[in-house]
């Protein structure tokens, strides 16, 4: 008679194959936030800050803060350095990576951050 082994079991392997995918993905994104939310792949983030709370993501390596907001321009903060930006500007660059604003409504502000082909 055969013994199956249980942690030998499709079900289980393929739990596992999924879990380690999750956590892999998750790593490989490398993000975090406060008072904001993001959406990472392998060069680039939006990460769409709260406005009225102190919102701040750790993406690509960095950490990127909202500073504040004024009507169509908004201050952020971007590996260490401040930045002016207003929605269509052409991307600041920082230290490798381009960012730019991509919306401001009066409940949040979207950026967008990617690294640049000398990043």
């Amino acid at each position: 008679m055969r013994r199956v082994d249980p942690r030998r079991t499709p079900t289980r392997r393929a739990a596992g194959l999924l879990a380690g995918l999750a956590l892999g993905a998750a790593l490989l994104a490398g993000c975090s936030s406060e008072g904001a939310s993001t959406d990472c792949g392998l060069d680039a983030c939006t990460v769409t800050f709260d406005r009225g709370v102190d919102a701040r993501a750790n993406i690509l390596g960095v950490e990127a803060r909202l500073i504040g907001a004024d009507g169509d321009q908004v201050t952020v903060e971007v590996a260490g350095e401040q930045l002016s930006l207003t929605v269509g500007q052409q991307a600041a660059d920082v230290g490798g990576l381009a960012v730019t604003l991509d919306s401001v409504t009066e409940t949040e502000v979207r950026i967008r951050v990617a690294r640049t082909a000398n990043g």
